[in-house]
């Protein structure tokens, strides 16, 4: 397992990678939307098991008509349906929107809560996706935990945990939170570019050598 100085020295490398690559979908909607809390929040949700660029140009449709809970309870499912359609799972999608839209409406006077308390009261909101809102919507503390970051900090043998919840909780007690908020970013650009599922590029890897390379039985 690594010790803090073997973290700050991935830290600090990944991050010097990161200038290179492209930022996760979440982030660019987040910098082009003045980091509006329900605009990072929508866009999550439409994100799960959707690849970047149909998250980008999906959620750009949806806000250009619907960019408060209130617009969007109003629409018609078959026009949401429509706009939601290149996104995977759109029909359970738009389900879940409508029921978080109403939910921030009735409990929340159509604003996000900015506690990770209050976020996972909200039906559909797991904690990937409240931490996530909580970093890209609020600029707070949080440590987003998807399958990208779970399978690289167990790869790297930071971690050795079977779920992306016991990641997130590992995590919390090693990472210093200066590292929290950019951990997820620059995790999840890495495991798109380099770090990937499959076959990742471990000779163009900048963790190359510190790497514990985990569960890696192919690589190029």
């Amino acid at each position: 397992m690594k010790n803090r100085n073997d973290i700050k020295e991935i830290y600090d490398l990944l991050l010097k990678a990161y200038e290179n690559l492209k930022s996760p979908s979440v982030t660019k909607i987040a910098e082009k939307n003045g980091r509006d809390p329900f605009k990072v929040l929508v866009s999550c949700l439409i994100s799960l098991r959707t690849k970047d660029e149909v998250t980008l140009e999906v959620s750009k449709k949806l806000f250009e008509v619907a960019d408060t809970p209130n617009k969007l309870l109003k629409m018609e499912d078959e026009e949401l349906e429509k706009i939601l359609y290149p996104a995977g799972f759109y029909r359970k999608k738009v389900k879940v929107l409508k029921e978080v839209s109403k939910t921030l409406i009735e409990k929340y006077e159509g604003r996000v809560p900015d506690s990770l308390e209050e976020l996972l009261k909200i039906k559909g909101v797991g904690r990937k996706t409240a931490n996530l809102v909580l970093v890209e919507g609020f600029d707070k503390e949080g440590i987003c935990v998807d399958t990208h970051v779970h399978r690289i900090c167990n790869r790297l043998g930071v971690v050795k945990t079977k779920t992306p919840e016991q990641t997130e909780m590992d995590l919390r007690k090693i990472l210093p939170k200066h590292m929290w908020k950019k951990w997820n970013e620059i995790l999840v650009s890495y495991g798109q570019h380099i770090c990937k599922p499959i076959s990742p590029l471990c000779s163009a890897c900048i963790l190359y050598d510190k790497c514990d390379k985990i569960n890696v039985d192919r690589w190029r």
